[in-house]
């Protein structure tokens, strides 16, 4: 066989690490659930779009288009990665749903009300819509239990893993 078979043989068989797991976690939720959001935007359930992410800081018209809305998105996918690593950091030896459900609703009361007044495009809390409030609501929860029950989930494999190979 030779060397470079072999090398990408190796390459191939080894799993991704538990860290590396958490950040694509935490990037993929993050842009699946803000495209969501955004499918909820157009077809008018919330009154927030992903691009008002992009409101405070960038100029132009641009941000409110197409390219605006791809941009907004992988953002709030790379600001996802930091909520999957506090998730990570404190609460994965939790393997309850409720505890990434309310994760989830932690990090809507977060958004919408102690950041609230760095973005624009979201009205103070009180002036949300029903539709608004209730989608976000359901959107942030889905993610929580989404990141949540992903790391608590491949944690306890972790764990199983190393008690199994300790009785051997």
């Amino acid at each position: 066989m030779s060397e470079e078979k072999q090398h990408e043989e190796n390459h191939r068989d080894r799993p991704m690490t538990f860290m590396n797991m958490v950040i694509l976690t935490g990037l993929i939720g993050g842009i699946f659930w803000s495209g969501l959001g955004y499918l909820a935007y157009i077809i008018n359930l919330t009154e927030i779009s992903p691009n008002v992410l992009l409101e405070p800081w960038a100029l132009g018209s641009w941000k409110k288009g197409w390219l605006g809305t791809v941009i907004s998105i992988v953002m709030i996918g790379v600001v996802s990665i930091v909520a999957a690593l506090f998730y990570y950091a404190v609460l994965r030896r939790f393997p309850s749903m409720w505890v990434g459900i309310c994760y989830g609703f932690i990090l809507f009361l977060l958004v919408f009300i102690v950041l609230n007044p760095i973005f624009p495009g979201i009205s103070p809390f009180y002036d949300l819509g029903r539709n608004t409030i209730i989608t976000s609501i359901c959107i942030y929860v889905l993610y929580g239990v989404f990141v949540g029950y992903s790391i608590s989930y491949e944690e306890r494999e972790m764990n199983y893993k190393k008690k199994k190979e300790a009785k051997v």
